[in-house]
């Protein structure tokens, strides 16, 4: 990326070829498809062309806590929770046990709270450290360390009746960096 004040289209046309991949696949996470995660990033990339001028370097966690802002303000409106992403059809696995442990990891995700799910996802599937992940929850990257271990031991605990997925699940939920 370029210069700070040089934040013309040049720039944002960077910045969406670079990015919008991946604020897609985070509304695939998180709603019900294609076209709807793809509303989504171009809700965000609206968002960033008016505040281009606060956009922070690197742009990626900044992006997903205006995606995040914007899907709490549907769900607001809509006054409904969040839908737990369909795991199963995100992810190919080879192997049978491995379906049955994502349905496993897929189940205790929808009984953890929604911030638990939300700290989870940034480290885990977006493969933010836990400093990013506190850019875009807005909290101290302490905090988010925090956070993070207290969801992975929610999580591990209600993995706890296969002990043997517990601790390669959470591990696979990415470590404290």
């Amino acid at each position: 990326m370029k210069d700070v004040n040089d934040r013309g289209t040049d720039w944002f046309r960077g910045l969406y070829a670079l990015h919008f991949p991946d604020v897609v696949r985070y509304g695939l996470r998180r709603l019900d498809g294609m076209a709807a995660a793809e509303e989504l990033a171009q809700e965000v990339f609206l968002v960033t062309w008016r505040r281009r001028w606060e956009v922070p370097l690197p742009a990626l966690p900044w992006l997903y806590g205006v995606a995040r802002r914007l899907l709490a303000n549907h769900w607001r409106a809509q006054r409904v929770a969040p839908p737990v992403a369909e795991l199963t059809e995100r992810v190919a696995l080879d192997r049978q046990d491995g379906v049955v442990r994502l349905m496993d990891v897929r189940s205790a995700l929808g009984r953890l709270s929604d911030d638990d799910q939300e700290i989870l996802r940034l480290v885990g599937w977006e493969q933010l450290s836990p400093g990013e992940a506190a850019l875009v929850l807005g909290c101290h990257p302490t905090t988010a360390k925090v956070r993070l271990h207290r969801a992975r031991r929610r999580l591990k605990a209600l993995l706890r009746d296969r002990p043997e997925q517990a601790s390669t699940i959470t591990g696979d939920l990415g470590a404290v960096r």
